[in-house]
């Protein structure tokens, strides 16, 4: 008899656990539905890949090719502030897109958002640097402008602008400072990245066009490492 009340006992704890586990579920799905009807700028963005990593091949492509991003925050410049924020936000760029690509489900929107946030940051915090960098050659210290306090404030609910005006702005001084040493091999850098910028526009807008062709994205991370690569060359 004690037996037997000791197994129904020990069912019902785990029907509790399951049952409280179901609960828990469902407390999240409805929590994250909730949210991503609340505050569409953050969850619900116009942002090419909504689908994608449709089977597992086309998910390792969009990790694995993650992870230059990783390895070009990791060996960027470091020697102050500014420049170990750029290079710690090119790591994050590789860590938000793996955690983005092997998600599933509802949290799958978040990590889709930190992505496109993780991108501008970087950008940010790239414009930042070479910011920086010119003053101290012009032996100037100054604090912020207000651009750059302006794109942080708007970092979570517009990445995509924010990541377009400074890669704008990123562009210009990577064309101005190439064209001053073209003559000491400079040319070079420049066309590589002027390859990898619009083959990576081009992969960009075909993402977006063509969600379900595989590994279109893959290719995409590819050519924005190339870029990203060259651009940290102006913090050496």
């Amino acid at each position: 008899m004690q037996d037997l009340k000791a197994l129904q006992s020990s069912l019902h704890k785990r029907n509790s656990r399951e049952n409280h586990g179901r609960s828990l579920q469902l407390l999240f799905r409805n929590c994250m539905h909730h949210l991503s009807r609340q505050t569409p700028c953050l969850f619900m963005l116009p942002l090419p890949h909504k689908h994608g990593d449709c089977h597992f091949m086309e998910t390792l492509a969009n990790v694995v090719t993650s992870f230059p991003f990783i390895f070009i925050g990791l060996q960027a410049p470091r020697k102050e502030l500014a420049s170990r924020m750029y290079a710690n936000s090119i790591v994050g760029v590789g860590v938000a897109s793996s955690l983005y690509h092997t998600s599933r489900g509802d949290i799958r929107r978040v990590f889709r958002w930190g992505d496109y946030v993780m991108i501008s940051t970087s950008a940010l915090c790239l414009t930042r640097a070479l910011q920086k960098q010119k003053r101290d050659e012009q032996t100037k210290v100054n604090g912020p402008n207000g651009l750059i306090l302006a794109s942080a404030v708007m970092l979570p609910f517009k990445p995509s602008l924010v990541t377009a005006i400074h890669i704008g702005l990123t562009e210009a001084s990577f064309y101005h400072q190439m064209s001053k040493k073209e003559k000491n091999g400079g040319g070079t850098l420049r066309r590589v990245h002027a390859l990898s910028s619009i083959l990576g526009c081009a992969l960009f807008v075909a993402d977006g066009l063509l969600p379900d062709v595989p590994f279109i994205h893959a290719a995409w991370h590819l050519a924005a490492a190339v870029g990203v690569a060259t651009y940290t060359k102006l913090l050496h």
